[in-house]
């Protein structure tokens, strides 16, 4: 997310260069928009270097537009489901950057799996090429529900830093981080697809705020 404190910083600048070119038209003072944009620029550094882009992530999301919003639901929607197929147990869900940080997470929202589940298996090495192939599929997943529901792709940038912290951490070399990426997006396409009457009844009980417990009864019904 260091992407988004830049895009901050140049906003900034933008902001300061057009201030300055109108400030004597409307009679400001020239150091007002010099300071305020020195200001935004101190603050997205501290937040860069210091809050890992919190602040920022939380800032911008006040501005997300009603179909952003629809696209992380459905973005969140794909992890889920193909996390429920898969049998990764499932503790929560956020759709917004607020509801992430109130819960001590990072990012726009997430799935939150149960975490001993997940690590146990990765050392098991009888079982690591078995939870690395649920993992790639599950981690791909929202990218893939994005490409089916909007023919694009705006966010999983942070699904496939972890599925590569994952492969790195089982030793795999880097050149087949691409191979995995494009398996395990291919895999929760296949497992979308199947199961899309599902996957469209959870966005709509995800957007409701409907508890962990009754979205996977929601799935079991629309199955």
């Amino acid at each position: 997310m260091q992407q988004t404190a830049f895009n901050i910083i140049a906003i900034a600048i933008f902001v300061m260069t057009i201030s300055s070119l109108l400030g004597p038209i409307f009679n400001i003072s020239p150091t007002i928009p010099a300071v305020t944009t020195f200001g935004i620029m101190g603050l997205a550094t501290i937040d860069t270097l210091s809050w890992n882009n919190k602040g920022a992530t939380l800032f911008l999301d006040l501005f997300t537009t009603t179909e952003q919003r629809q696209r992380v639901i459905h973005h969140e929607a794909g992890h889920f489901l193909t996390a429920y197929f898969l049998g990764i147990p499932i503790t929560d869900y956020t759709l917004t950057a607020w509801e992430a940080f109130k819960q001590g997470h990072y990012g726009q929202g997430g799935v939150v799996f149960e975490p001993e589940a997940a690590t146990s298996q990765m050392l098991d090495k009888q079982e690591m090429r078995l939870t690395l192939d649920r993992l790639c599929t599950v981690w791909m997943a929202g990218i893939a529900a994005e490409k089916l529901v909007y023919d694009n792709t705006e966010g999983g940038s942070e699904d496939c830093q972890q599925l590569r912290i994952a492969l790195n951490m089982a030793g795999l070399p880097t050149s087949v981080y691409g191979q995995k990426e494009r398996w395990g997006q291919l895999q929760a396409t296949s497992l979308l697809q199947r199961h899309q009457q599902a996957f469209e009844a959870l966005v709509i009980a995800m957007a409701e705020r409907k508890s962990v417990a009754e979205c996977c009864q929601i799935i079991q019904e629309n199955c």
